[in-house]
């Protein structure tokens, strides 16, 4: 069997609070009490509910993730993990200013084409 033949999207994402908690990796679930906590506290100060919203919507994502394949997500916060603990990013990946400068070369190239196509 395949990867692709392996895969099986969740039937319906999480939507409650605790249908999200429940969809987490077990070492994920503090995080998640964290946030939520802090988010309906903001709620209850600003009588606001938007970071409420964002902080569900942001975990309804990692939920997702999770669900569609645990092991794939779990070696994703390992790898994270790691790159924090050493300061190294893994083999074959760019930093942030390496991946700026590259859409900075690439805007340019398009921008020189672009007027030389204009000028024909």
């Amino acid at each position: 069997m395949t990867a692709a033949a392996a895969y099986e999207p969740p039937a319906q994402p999480p939507h409650s609070p605790a249908e999200i908690r429940a969809s987490l990796l077990p070492e994920e679930a503090d995080a998640f009490d964290r946030d939520y906590r802090e988010a309906l506290k903001t709620a209850a100060e600003t009588l606001n509910l938007d970071e409420l919203h964002a902080t569900l919507q942001h975990w309804r994502r990692i939920a997702l993730m999770t669900q569609t394949d645990p092991a794939a997500h779990r070696r994703m916060l390992a790898q994270a993990d790691e790159t924090l603990r050493t300061g190294q990013l893994p083999p074959g990946t760019a930093s942030l200013d390496e991946v700026k400068a590259l859409i900075k070369e690439r805007l340019g190239l398009a921008a020189r084409l672009l007027l030389a196509a204009h000028q024909l």
